[in-house]
């Protein structure tokens, strides 16, 4: 400490006196301490330091449990079948007033993906007699067959038919007491069609349709054979075929056609004292239409156009050239679907299309084609809503060689129609609306309004102006099924030859008014059973004897009732 002291004084000296040199010699103990050499190397140390590991023991404790239980109710659980089982055979017999039989039997195939085959069989008889009139009684039998075999890439199908149907020419007095078999008539019907189809997917490929048909119709044999009270017969050829081709929107399409029909009436056999008298027609026509359609606007839009080129070989050969025009559009997810076209074409005149139509035809006729130069055609159809459904039309036709019937005033006693024909002019009117709920409550409601314009007689004989057609049908329980057809029609005027009660003249011509139509028809089934059940007929049941033809009324109020089985 004293040399501590010592050297700071002399160097505050030295600092004061910094002009003098001053030498100052001192005494002072500077002592180190020994070292010690350490004896171990260094070296690295990885030990890893692990932390302390602190358990925590489980206490073993125990408690009392209670177990309680809830009862609950069982779920009940309806169950449908995706598809209804189907019967093979359905069978339907029974009996009604004026001792009318019907029998009808179906027997068709299960569901299949590859085939289809079926029979049906039908027939139904009257031997009762209209008031006042002569034999009226009738029988009609239908038979068809017919199968198919479905492919994905074709479709084949085929029928046979055979038809046979006896009536009577009641349309005269029952006090000039004709024998009944002068007075019959009997129509026999054979025949088959067959239909292939092809279904190619590919958009470069080329699908194809070909129809042919064939038919043999008849009226009934006379019973003598030198007797000149003739039978007709005809038979019927046809080839159908069709070709569409679809490139882009755009489908290109041809129909090439050909139809034969050769028409008998007399006796052409060597054997007969009246060979090579009669009628003899041998009607042949072959069209061809071309035509292209597309498609816009994602197929709401559709436009059709083409031609029809008709050659008519009956008689004299004539060719023909007929418009093809069509356009379509869908307006607001189907609601409204405007559209509007043009068509004409050859209609073949047959004897069993003319007889189908009024049966109380004579047998020796002139066949003449049905020609429709021009026809335009327009409407709306669409839906209201998911139940309701409408459509209304209006429809301009030119038709030349209309088929009319009037009285044969050749036949004494005057129960037998002809056949004219003549220039008409039509103008049509039609409104429809349908309501549907499900499969519970159907009802279809049409109206039409026609004008005729003819060029030789003054009204279009036994047509009518005005028709109302009615259809319900209502399903009450799966149990009771309900069925209702109402026909109003009026109108209707016939050409007869004398004047009389409701006749008027008008050109030269006596014309009777034939009516006003009013047919009410009313069916009830009743199910037992998914097997069994019974139904009853109303037919007619406004009891009105309209004249459908002239001096040709109807039955009366008539029921038919029996039952029905699925097996």
């Amino acid at each position: 400490m004293k040399n501590i002291f010592t050297l700071t004084f002399v160097l505050c000296a030295h600092f004061l006196f910094a002009q003098k040199e001053v030498v100052l010699i001192a005494l002072g103990d500077r002592s180190i301490e020994t070292p010690e050499r350490i004896s171990s190397s260094p070296k690295f140390n990885d030990t890893m330091v692990r932390p302390l590991s602190i358990k925590y023991p489980l206490l073993s404790l125990k408690h009392q449990t209670s177990t309680s239980f809830e009862e609950i109710n069982p779920a009940s659980i309806k169950t449908i079948d995706k598809l209804t089982q189907l019967y093979k055979t359905y069978a339907k017999i029974g009996v009604g007033t004026e001792l009318m039989p019907i029998a009808e039997v179906f027997f068709d195939s299960d569901r299949s993906k590859k085939y289809t085959y079926g029979v049906h069989v039908k027939h139904l008889s009257s031997f009762g007699n209209i008031k006042d009139y002569a034999t009226s009684t009738f029988d009609r039998t239908q038979t068809l067959l017919c199968g198919g075999i479905k492919e994905k890439k074709y479709n084949f199908n085929g029928k046979i038919h055979y038809n046979n149907q006896g009536l009577h020419y009641y349309g005269v007095s029952d006090t000039l007491g004709l024998i009944r078999d002068s007075i019959a008539q009997r129509y026999s019907d054979f025949g088959f069609n067959t239909i292939f189809k092809s279904f190619k997917k590919d958009s470069v490929s080329l699908n194809y349709k070909i129809e042919l048909s064939y038919n043999n119709y008849g009226s009934k044999k006379p019973k003598q054979k030198n007797s000149q009270e003739w039978r007709a017969r005809e038979n019927f050829f046809g080839l159908k075929t069709s070709a569409w081709y679809k490139l882009n929107k755009e489908t290109y399409a041809v129909d090439l056609n050909m139809i034969y029909n050769g028409y008998r009436y007399g006796n052409f056999n060597d054997s007969s004292p009246f060979f090579g008298e009669g009628i003899r027609s041998d009607n042949t026509v072959l069209s061809l239409k071309p035509n292209i359609t597309t498609t816009l606007k994602e197929s709401r839009f559709r436009a059709m156009i083409g031609l029809d080129l008709t050659f008519d070989f009956h008689n004299k050969t004539k060719v023909y050239l007929f418009p093809l025009a069509e356009l379509k559009y869908s307006m607001f997810n189907d609601i409204f679907i405007p559209y509007a076209g043009v068509r004409g074409g050859v209609s073949q005149t047959t004897f069993k299309n003319l007889t189908q139509e009024n049966e109380f035809l004579l047998s020796n006729i002139n066949l003449k084609n049905e020609k429709t130069p021009i026809e335009f055609f327009g409407g709306i159809k669409g839906t209201l809503s998911k139940k309701v459904s409408f459509s209304t039309s209006v429809r301009f036709v030119n038709t030349r060689d209309k088929a009319l019937y009037i009285i044969d005033t050749i036949n004494t006693i005057r129960n037998k129609f002809k056949v004219i024909y003549d220039t008409i002019n039509l103008t049509s009117i039609n409104a429809s609306i349908s309501y549907q709920e499900n499969e519970k409550l159907k009802i279809d409601l049409l109206g039409r309004f026609n004008s005729y314009s003819l060029l030789n007689n003054s009204y279009a004989w036994n047509l009518p102006r005005l028709e109302f057609l009615i259809k319900g049908s209502y399903n009450l329980f799966d149990k009771f099924l309900f069925q209702l057809d109402v026909t109003l029609e009026e109108g209707r005027k016939s050409l007869v030859y004398e004047s009389g009660p409701n006749v008027f003249e008008e050109n030269g011509q006596y014309i009777q008014e034939l009516g006003f139509i009013a047919d009410l028809n009313l069916s009830i089934e009743y199910r037992y059973n998914k097997r069994i059940s019974a139904f009853l007929e109303l037919n007619n049941f406004a009891s009105q004897r309209y004249q459908r033809w002239y001096n040709m009324p109807v039955q009366a109020f008539q029921f038919l009732g029996g039952l029905t089985f699925r097996f």
